[in-house]
């Protein structure tokens, strides 16, 4: 127990502030620590920062220039404070991954791999989506490349896709201070990897409402995780 002090300090600071500054729900702040639990216990503190890393600056990019998103009407609803649907739709499946490691221990490294692509996937996508709408000059339906809306689903710029790549990298940076340069590249590219899945998922089956957001956002960090399994092995 005194060897995770420290952790469950975080955590307990980690849910009070979340809930303060609003953040998170609260529902979704006490989902958000068991998912953290699931993490760290799995990936330790290398885990716990890329969680970190993920929440701060996810936060900090959905409420730069907040005012301009909500004069385009594009800005998050009910101004950036996440769900408990969301919090698993972003989280859920490096919690997944940190319950592998629990569980297969000798395979901690590969699904220490698959937590990070995750991240970089989630990261990237709010990066691009949030970012992109502020700073895109020209935007185009993924699938189709012909001029499309700010802020629509699955509609991408050169801009808000090198915002996504920043934040895929930003991930990648703590995976390489923890594990050195191996499979750091990696983790980049199943990030953007995921960020574009996101967007063709976003441009096909949620514009046709057959997937709502929160499943979209999940399935593409799934698949960011997926992408990493099939390279490393």
């Amino acid at each position: 127990m005194n060897n995770h002090f420290f952790f469950f300090l975080v955590l307990i600071t980690g849910v009070f502030l979340s809930i303060k500054t609003r953040k998170l729900t609260v529902g979704a702040a006490f989902t958000g620590g068991v998912l953290a639990v699931l993490i760290y216990f799995g990936g330790g503190y290398t885990g716990l920062a890329m969680l970190a890393a993920f929440f701060v600056l996810a936060s900090m990019v959905t409420s730069w220039k907040r005012g301009i998103k909500e004069h385009w009407k594009v800005a998050e609803a009910n101004k950036g404070e996440r769900n408990t649907l969301q919090v698993l739709a972003n989280g859920g499946v490096a919690a997944g991954c940190g319950a592998l490691c629990l569980i297969y221990p000798e395979k901690a490294g590969l699904f220490n791999l698959m937590l990070a692509a995750s991240f970089a996937s989630a990261t990237g996508d709010t990066f691009s989506s949030e970012l992109g709408t502020i700073y895109g000059k020209r935007f185009f339906n993924i699938l189709t490349f012909t001029k499309d809306r700010r802020g629509e689903n699955g509609v991408i710029s050169f801009e808000g896709t090198l915002a996504g790549l920043i934040g895929s990298l930003l991930i990648a940076i703590v995976f390489y201070i923890a594990y050195g340069q191996h499979n750091a590249a990696l983790v980049i590219v199943c990030g953007l990897a995921g960020n574009l899945a996101d967007s063709i998922l976003g441009a096909s089956l949620e514009r046709k409402h057959y997937l709502g957001n929160n499943v979209v956002n999940f399935l593409s960090t799934l698949f960011a995780a997926f992408l990493a399994l099939l390279f490393a092995t």
